[in-house]
């Protein structure tokens, strides 16, 4: 049985709509089978975006691993001035997240990248955004927060969400040995959501 972060072949689809609240605001956003949380917008993901959605976060962002993209295009949404790239590994995750930008009145702001973490990366980024496909293992979501700092502009961010109980200590410390700071922003029902800050750098 493949997983979400797979692309299945010959699995059937399923029309599925998402309805949720975030800020005060209700979305709907189109799902299929075999896509990350297919019927419901996942805990780690509201919180995230109950965090970070007023927050300052630059002009030009990145969702890492964004499924069928409500952290990013609900980001997009909340800023006009926004323009976010979208990247997932799932193809039929990224239809649905084209479908959902163009529901959300977004799609203007936004460009889906189909890439393997940062394979097809090559902007930089005042923040990049990911709630990490977890069960893909330590390879997988280690990349994201290893390589990130070279897809991040000086004073850029990587804003991440994840469990107490998946390991977000073990990876606050790792990303502390990656950055200048690292910060939790929140905690809630054993999530954190976790910034760390790409130190600026001085030209001598």
């Amino acid at each position: 049985m493949g997983q979400y972060f797979d692309n299945v072949e010959g699995l059937a689809h399923e029309d599925i709509v998402v309805h949720c609240v975030v800020g005060g605001q209700t979305y709907s956003l189109k799902s299929d089978r075999g896509v990350f949380s297919k019927d419901s917008l996942d805990d780690g993901t509201r919180f995230l975006l109950e965090t970070i959605l007023q927050a300052d976060l630059g002009d030009r962002l990145l969702d890492v691993g964004c499924g069928i993209g409500p952290i990013g295009l609900i980001l997009a949404k909340a800023d006009p001035k926004r323009h976010v790239d979208l990247s997932d590994v799932n193809l039929r995750a990224l239809v649905c997240a084209q479908e959902n930008a163009k529901l959300l009145g977004v799609a203007s702001q936004i460009e889906i990248i189909t890439s393997d973490v940062y394979t097809s990366i090559s902007h930089l980024y005042d923040t990049i955004v990911s709630n990490p496909p977890i069960r893909a293992g330590k390879k997988v979501t280690y990349r994201i927060y290893d390589e990130a700092l070279s897809h991040l502009v000086d004073g850029g961010k990587l804003i991440i969400v994840i469990r107490r109980q998946q390991g977000a200590d073990s990876v606050y410390a790792h990303l502390l040995s990656l950055f200048n700071k690292v910060e939790i922003l929140g905690r809630h029902k054993g999530y954190v959501v976790i910034a760390a800050t790409k130190e600026h750098t001085h030209n001598v």
